[in-house]
């Protein structure tokens, strides 16, 4: 079936002013997702913040069974953060590391996770390890599995496999079923950072196997900023324990005893802004309504269509990797710095990022690539607005 375009346009009032193709930074968001969190603020400014709560516990409650739905999981597998960034965090300093115990991530990971990989192999003395690219410049499973074995830099025990699934600095996706299934196969944690990727891919955490993912609400899943969630497997709970705890985490029993949260949401604050939580599972079942698998078709059809226009034009050099790829496309203007293709294309209402070395240093510096332009399509692009991108770029000098 045709993917109805008008429909999701009319439903985005943002199409009508911007070529909005920056949906790996933040995406549009539907009406129904605006008007939901407005709605909220209204009634918090009309009642009370703890009474408007406690009015909406039905659709809080809904978040949690949207986001267990788009997953694949139990609601009682979910904790709705504030970010991403702090999903993954709570997941990723609960691990109890020792000295020589080895992280093995890959060389597209993002900064924000390395940088805590590295403050942790610090403290603890826990040893962070990249395992290779494959030749399509994804994760490579074959060495995944040598390391695993023992046969690679380190001779310490493997406790963590952290990866990226969509990395922010290209369209590759990497293969997290293969990676899951030798993380069961060798007993060790698996934490998927799906920031990039739920929203616009189907994701099912059974297939997968990771036993933590974390994603954000702004981008492909087009929810509110200051969203996240963070799914953690019910078998791994007793496992790990959140590296911080409040009197929503965990309860006061006695003057020096306290109990944790069975659940994922241990790893919750009792403060959040309910708006915005709310508005995330409007966001999720927004996207159920669509259907993942269309989504991704949709948004895979534009991506290839884009590379292929870009790679048409003299001096324009795309670089995307992988052998399966996404939504995201990044590519360079000979002669142009990225920061100045993103501004002229901004100045024709086309919005686009830039990703810098900074954000990917295992990856882009090897790469020769000190910075790139991000194009990153949704299913309410048009082809129109590819062609806009394109004539828009400035001229090769």
């Amino acid at each position: 079936m045709a993917f109805d375009v008008a429909r999701a346009r009319r439903e985005t009032p943002g199409t009508t002013r911007v070529a909005h193709l920056n949906n790996a930074g933040a995406a549009l968001p539907p009406s129904s997702v605006t008007e939901t969190v407005i709605a909220h603020l209204r009634l918090e400014a009309a009642i009370g913040g703890y009474e408007a709560a406690a009015a909406a516990a039905e659709q809080i409650e809904g978040t949690y069974d949207a986001i267990a739905r788009l997953i694949g999981c139990r609601m009682d597998e979910i904790a709705v953060t504030e970010n991403a960034t702090r999903a993954w965090d709570m997941a990723f300093y609960a691990i109890p590391l020792r000295p020589g115990d080895r992280i093995l991530t890959g060389r597209a990971e993002y900064a924000s996770n390395v940088i805590a990989f590295l403050q942790v192999a610090r403290r603890t003395g826990a040893v962070v390890e990249v395992v290779d690219d494959d030749e399509h410049g994804q994760l490579c499973i074959a060495d995944l599995r040598r390391r695993l074995q023992g046969q690679g830099a380190r001779s310490g025990e493997v406790k963590l496999i952290a990866i990226t699934h969509v990395p922010t600095q290209g369209g590759l996706v990497n293969p997290a079923e293969e990676v899951g299934a030798l993380a069961h196969e060798a007993g060790v944690f698996f934490l998927l950072d799906a920031c990039q990727s739920v929203g616009q891919l189907p994701l099912d955490v059974q297939r997968i196997g990771c036993d933590f993912l974390s994603a954000t609400g702004r981008k492909y899943l087009r929810g509110p900023r200051g969203t996240g969630f963070l799914y953690a497997r019910s078998s791994v709970l007793d496992h790990v324990e959140p590296p911080f705890l409040d009197l929503h985490a965990a309860t006061w029993t006695a003057p020096e005893h306290y109990e944790i949260q069975p659940g994922a949401r241990r790893f919750e604050s009792w403060e959040t802004n309910y708006a915005a939580k709310i508005g995330l599972g409007v966001a999720a079942d927004y996207a159920l309504s669509w259907g993942l698998d269309a989504i991704e078709a949709r948004i895979t059809a534009l991506a290839g269509r884009l590379r292929d226009r870009l790679r048409a034009v003299d001096g324009v050099r795309v670089h995307d990797q992988g052998r399966r790829r996404c939504g995201i496309v990044t590519f360079t203007v000979d002669g142009t710095s990225a920061r100045e293709v993103q501004q002229r294309l901004a100045e024709a209402r086309i919005n686009t990022s830039v990703s810098y070395a900074s954000s990917a240093r295992f990856d882009l510096p090897r790469r020769g690539l000190p910075e790139l332009v991000r194009a990153s399509v949704h299913y309410y692009n048009t082809e129109e607005e590819l062609d806009r991108l394109i004539n828009a770029l400035p001229a090769c000098r």
